[in-house]
């Protein structure tokens, strides 16, 4: 794992007096040291994107540094990692090559949820590629899997001597998809919560067995700054069974994230927005983006810090700083009027 570096940020100096901090440390985190673990949003490699795989190294652009930052990180990798497969009976498919995972290494993440509306754009085919792409390339992918154990198994990191389990599960599928694409004890496919007893628990399992438990989530209602009350339900779900941060994405644009208005030393982030993604509207809420940096000793959060950012050509984000990124900060801040958690 990484060693933890710099934050380079205006707003990782706030800390805890702008994004909050938690209390009521677990009895069982005295012993661990405290580590951070960096997240960002909708990843894929459509459009101008994809040029940019032909050098994977810098493919992340700026943002990488804040990735590369934190001890672990996560993202949700909303595509198809095949050139093959068939095309899904939808309006939009993503694919990428394998390069895609590469681009992803390189900028510090370490592993990334592909339990999306996306994950099997390109069908059972796409998907086997897409584990096997994972599996060469050594780069960990969650909430997928050849059958239902396998994608609600958690990817388990070793951080500094904290057990770091990190799973991916989607509320998202499309109705004509959804039987198809979920995995089930005897077909390949997605970690689906659209039924959450499975996910929640495997959460509970994981309470016990591991130090600090993430939860990454596609769920929500597009272009929605507010969170739905199926996010809020299946939140308070996966905390009451263990998860120490539940993080998610999908809408296109920023939702709220703060502690848990009942469990105050966990976190939820209901919308992470794009991140690495072609279609937006500069100066819309489609380009507004950044990175969530949660501090964890054991089951505690500790602290929390979001750092803003703004998408540009070719759909890359450019971290914010000084003024401009106070003025997104402040933006973003307002919208936990609608998600009642606690900042």
């Amino acid at each position: 794992m990484r060693r933890l570096i710099a934050a380079g940020t205006a707003l990782a100096l706030v800390g805890c007096g702008l994004a909050g901090c938690g209390g009521d440390e677990d009895a069982d985190a005295k012993d661990l040291p405290p580590i951070t673990v960096a997240f960002g949003g909708d990843v894929n490699f459509e459009g101008g994107l994809r040029d940019r795989l032909s050098d994977p190294g810098s493919a992340l652009g700026p943002v990488s540094a804040q990735l590369s930052a934190a001890d672990l990180a996560v993202v949700n990798l909303e595509t198809a990692i095949t050139e093959g497969g068939t095309p899904a009976a939808k309006q939009f498919t993503f694919r990428a090559p394998s390069t895609a995972l590469d681009a992803l290494k390189a900028a510090g993440v370490d592993v990334a949820s592909m339990a999306n509306n996306h994950g099997m754009d390109y069908g059972a085919e796409g998907l086997q590629d897409s584990l096997a792409a994972a599996k060469e390339k050594g780069f960990p992918v969650v909430g997928i899997g050849a059958n239902a154990a396998e994608a609600f198994t958690p990817h388990v990191a070793d951080v500094k001597g904290t057990k770091v389990a990190v799973f991916g599960a989607t509320q998202v599928l499309d109705d004509n998809l959804a039987s198809a694409w979920t995995a089930t004890d005897s077909q390949a496919g997605l970690a689906s919560a659209k039924e959450p007893a499975r996910l929640v628990e495997a959460v509970k399992k994981a309470r016990d067995r591991y130090d600090t438990v993430i939860v990454d989530l596609h769920w929500g209602v597009e272009k929605q700054s507010c969170p739905s009350e199926d996010q809020k339900t299946l939140a308070d779900q996966l905390v009451e069974a263990g998860a120490d941060a539940v993080v998610g994405s999908h809408a296109h644009v920023l939702q709220a994230g703060g502690f848990h208005a009942a469990k105050k030393n966990k976190y939820v982030h209901y919308g992470l927005g794009n991140f690495v993604f072609y279609s937006f509207t500069p100066g819309t809420p489609t380009s507004q983006s950044g990175v969530l940096t949660l501090t964890f000793k054991g089951h505690d959060v500790q602290k929390a810090n979001w750092d803003p950012a703004t998408l540009e050509a070719p759909g890359l984000p450019r971290p914010l700083a000084g003024a401009e990124a106070q003025s997104a900060y402040v933006g973003w801040a307002a919208l936990n009027g609608c998600a009642g958690l606690s900042q």
